[in-house]
């Protein structure tokens, strides 16, 4: 087939690649500027540069909305455009141009977690499997109809890094598939909007911890916010503090959420939960942090004396 491809970071990289090996004519690439943002900095492999390195021609947008973008879209004669993360919404009249339309790679099991950031928020709400889907684009953002779908199952102790290697090696045998199955003919399924779910682009708060959640959210939360993701974080003594291990304590404490309390076997325990003034249930069991200055320590080194608040604001 005769394509282009919007796409941007590690998600772009692999889609282009997948249509590289495919043997696909890639007639143009259009990927955003580099950005600072704290979550497109990382899984930053360069669409870019690939393109260049295989000769393909390369358009820098923040926007798909110019005239000379269409004009050369409507001069590719393409039988498809095929985009994996791609930042903005994509018009009609470009999504509809090609011969077979617009091929969308989302890594979630559509229709839940459309949006931005989909494996930290399933991971964050337990979800008991994640997964990439393969779907031609429509007028509203991850609510077309599925063409393919693959899912994976999340461990106990599974982090978003564990899921996001895990997921990135499904982008290229869907791609391939998926434009497979629509040079056969193949119909696509209309995704269930009844289920559907829909997730904003994360910013620094969505990572700070609160105690009133249960311990096991929050374990979870931790474990979702892993390396080299913005960790979960909290205030101590007006610094801030990441916590980059954690898990449900074994025994039952009680008090004021986000009180920094007890030792526990080789961890400090922090009081946490809804009930937690109940003293019924456990609290977080910190085990590793990093301080404000980038240092990595031991819960139990860093915690040197019990007593005092995580809180949330310095």
């Amino acid at each position: 087939m005769r394509v282009a491809m919007f796409g941007y970071q590690t998600w772009g990289h692999r889609t282009l690649q997948a249509l590289i090996d495919a043997g696909h004519e890639v007639a143009l690439v259009v990927t955003h500027p580099k950005s600072d943002h704290a979550y497109e900095r990382i899984w930053a492999d360069s669409v870019a540069d690939l393109a260049a390195e295989h000769a393909i021609r390369v358009l820098l947008r923040t926007r798909p909305d110019d005239a000379e973008l269409l004009a050369e879209l409507k001069a590719a004669d393409l039988d498809l455009i095929v985009a994996n993360n791609w930042r903005t919404w994509l018009p009609p009249e470009i999504f509809e141009l090609p011969r077979h339309g617009t091929l969308n790679i989302h890594d979630s099991l559509l229709p839940a977690y459309a949006g931005f950031s989909p494996l930290i928020w399933a991971m964050i709400n337990g979800e008991p499997e994640v997964g990439v889907t393969a779907h031609l684009m429509d007028g509203e953002l991850d609510a077309g109809d599925v063409v393919l779908q693959r899912a994976i199952p999340v461990g106990p102790a599974d982090t978003t890094t564990d899921l996001f290697h895990r997921t990135v090696d499904l982008i290229a045998p869907i791609t391939a598939e998926a434009i497979s199955l629509i040079e056969t003919g193949y119909t696509p399924v209309p995704q269930d909007r009844s289920k559907a779910s829909f997730f904003h682009k994360r910013a620094k708060r969505d990572s700070l911890i609160d105690w009133t959640l249960p311990p096991a959210d929050l374990e979870r939360f931790v474990r979702a916010l892993s390396d080299p993701y913005p960790n979960a974080f909290a205030y101590h003594r007006g610094e801030e503090l990441r916590i980059l291990k954690a898990s449900v304590s074994r025994g039952n404490y009680g008090g004021t959420p986000g009180r920094i309390f007890i030792r526990e076997g080789d961890g400090v325990v922090v009081v946490a939960g809804p009930d937690a003034r109940r003293g019924q249930s456990p609290g977080l069991l910190v085990e590793r942090v990093r301080t404000a200055d980038g240092t990595d320590l031991p819960a139990a080194e860093y915690f040197k004396t019990m007593g005092g608040y995580l809180t949330d604001r310095p």
